[in-house]
């Protein structure tokens, strides 16, 4: 009976965790993303299509957020911008 106390109350430990990671960083996600929406449909098409790479790299940053979280996931949106440049790569590059 002790030990399924204790299971419980590791349990809901951690989906509290769970929860208060998520509900801290969903807001970050979210205005991250919106942000690079702005750039993608109000901003890029009077700069014109540069990127070197497929996805985009707007394109691949939402994804990175969305699959790595807001911290990481602008981290290596912003190496994958780095990395768009004339000596820099080109082609299909999708996130890892």
């Amino acid at each position: 009976m002790i030990h399924l106390k204790k299971y419980l109350l590791n349990y809901f430990v951690k989906l509290i965790h769970v929860s208060l990671v998520q509900l801290l960083t969903k807001p970050i996600e979210w205005v991250l993303t919106g942000l690079i929406y702005l750039y993608k449909y109000a901003i890029s098409p009077w700069l014109g299509n540069h990127c070197r790479y497929t996805p985009t790299c707007s394109t691949y940053c939402i994804e990175a957020i969305k699959k790595y979280g807001p911290f990481k996931g602008t981290w290596v949106g912003i190496k994958r911008i780095a990395s768009c440049n004339p000596r820099g790569g080109s082609g299909y590059d999708p996130v890892k």
